[in-house]
């Protein structure tokens, strides 16, 4: 029996604060306590504060304000002598980076934060680090060597009755499952994970497993319409809430729906949007993955083969860089959709 969604990341004077708040009224009343904290001197609550203010700011896109919150709150916790709160800030530094696309540092600052949050005896942010690292890798397709972290993360939060970390490692399972094919698989898990979600109140939780519903019911069962319904309610609650990232992923995928149903115009807008978006809050990976689905709908609709070809390699240099082994992987099956693969051999 799953109890009903927090957010451990709101601490201090915030934990009244709920896992739905809007990131803008989060980041107010961070602000407003952080201020007070550091005004009256009291390390340990400016730390705890200052850690919704970098959430807050990097779920928001935000990232130079994030960078900068983050490593304030490390060194109020440090000067607290707080180990827990000093784990939790490198949690949100490495959540961070990752979103950066900066995957050395991510695990870096994820392990570190592992580390003294088993240190300081604190499970709950042991348990955001290691699905920290363990998303890193699946983000990464080393499915090899981080599925077993995701069953084991399962496992505790199931055990613990926490819904949203139950959800999150759902997710994550069911995501590697879809990008091996095993539709079916991923289905179901997305299914619970969404309905554990609704359950305990996780609105983005609930607003992610919507997404990946939508992804499988358009690749498996070719049902634009409904995947297209369900971005359409995931998307409430992302807009309601102010989550940025999350709606630009939203844009994203209702661009590979609509692309996947021959309606390559639409598509073409809705990737145009999405890259507009990450491009805004300096998310790389969403930005290729945008680049991606831009460049073969604009293929459909008559583009220049050879403009087109040398986006694609553009793309796979990027991934290449940022180290993301199955977005590389789409590029290639991209390049043979189109045809680009014989040009290439063609011109050799």
């Amino acid at each position: 029996m799953y109890g009903k969604a927090f957010a451990p990341e709101y601490q201090g004077a915030l934990t009244s604060l709920s896992v739905n708040s809007s990131l803008v009224d989060v980041l107010a009343a961070g602000t407003e306590q952080l201020a007070a904290a550091e005004q009256a001197g009291q390390t340990g609550e400016a730390a705890r504060s200052g850690l919704a203010v970098a959430e807050a700011h990097r779920r928001l896109g935000q990232v130079g304000d994030a960078d900068r919150a983050w490593k304030a709150s490390y060194r109020a916790a440090r000067a607290a002598g707080d180990t827990p709160a000093m784990a939790w800030a490198l949690w949100s530094g490495g959540t961070l980076a990752r979103q950066r696309g900066a995957f050395p540092l991510a695990r870096r600052l994820l392990g570190l934060a592992a580390e003294l949050g088993e240190r300081g005896g604190d499970i709950v942010v042991r348990g955001y680090s290691l699905a920290g690292l363990a998303e890193t890798g699946r983000i990464q397709g080393d499915y090899e060597a981080v599925g077993r972290l995701h069953e084991q993360l399962l496992a505790e939060a199931r055990r613990r009755g926490e819904a949203r970390h139950t959800v999150w490692a759902l997710e994550g399972i069911a995501q590697m499952h879809r990008n091996t094919g095993s539709y079916d698989s991923a289905y179901a898990m997305f299914e619970e994970a969404a309905e554990i979600a609704e359950r305990a109140d996780d609105r983005r939780g609930h607003a992610w497993a919507l997404r990946g519903l939508a992804d499988i019911v358009s690749v498996r069962d070719g049902d634009a319409e409904r995947a297209l319904a369900l971005l359409t309610e995931a998307e409430k609650s992302c807009t309601e809430m102010n989550l940025i990232s999350a709606l630009a992923y939203n844009h994203k995928m209702r661009g590979n729906v609509l692309y996947r149903a021959g309606r390559y115009t639409e598509a073409r807008d809705l990737y145009t949007t999405a890259l507009a978006e990450f491009r805004a809050m300096s998310e790389p990976r969403g930005e290729a993955l945008s680049r991606l689905g831009l460049a073969k709908s604009l293929a459909r609709l008559g583009h220049d083969r050879a403009e087109t070809a040398t986006e694609l390699a553009e793309l796979a240099r990027e991934l290449d860089r940022i180290g993301l082994r199955h977005a590389h992987a789409m590029v290639a099956r991209a390049q043979t959709e189109l045809g680009l693969d014989t040009d290439a051999e063609a011109a050799r």
